[in-house]
């Protein structure tokens, strides 16, 4: 099982540990943070761009096409009504120079299949616990 640890910092403000690389998540100033980071909200979206622009990236390598100039748009709203969460996602994956028209359908079957996109088609069981911290003598 992938583990992440996620440490609180100050504040708003905590340090995502990934597999030896930390990332600083926080609040914008207007919401209480020091915005000394992208708000967890954004990294979830975010997660989601870049995984269509792995895929996208990994289609192009595979049948020898040119990547430079690769790049995915990425825009979303939340949810108007309760529990809180992200309502829409809009992603523009923005081809390079020169990509084969004939292409475009079968790089949209594996983008549409990213792995988290496949998570929010088809959401992974999420159980959450509270503990207290452990004190040694």
């Amino acid at each position: 099982m992938a583990t992440i640890e996620v440490r609180h910092d100050a504040g708003d403000r905590f340090t995502v540990g990934i597999r030896g690389h930390d990332l600083t998540v926080d609040q914008p100033v207007r919401d209480g943070g020091t915005d000394e980071g992208p708000t967890p909200t954004e990294l979830f979206v975010a997660g989601l761009a870049s995984c269509v622009g792995f895929y996208a990236g990994r289609f192009l390598r595979r049948h020898g096409l040119e990547g430079d100039g690769l790049r995915v748009d990425c825009s979303w709203t939340m949810a108007g009504d309760r529990p809180a969460r992200v309502g829409t996602v809009d992603l523009t994956v923005r081809l390079p120079d020169g990509f084969p028209e004939e292409q475009r359908d079968r790089l949209m079957a594996v983008i549409e299949h990213c792995t988290v996109h496949n998570s929010l088609v088809r959401p992974p069981q999420v159980r959450i616990a509270a503990q207290t911290a452990l004190v040694t003598a």
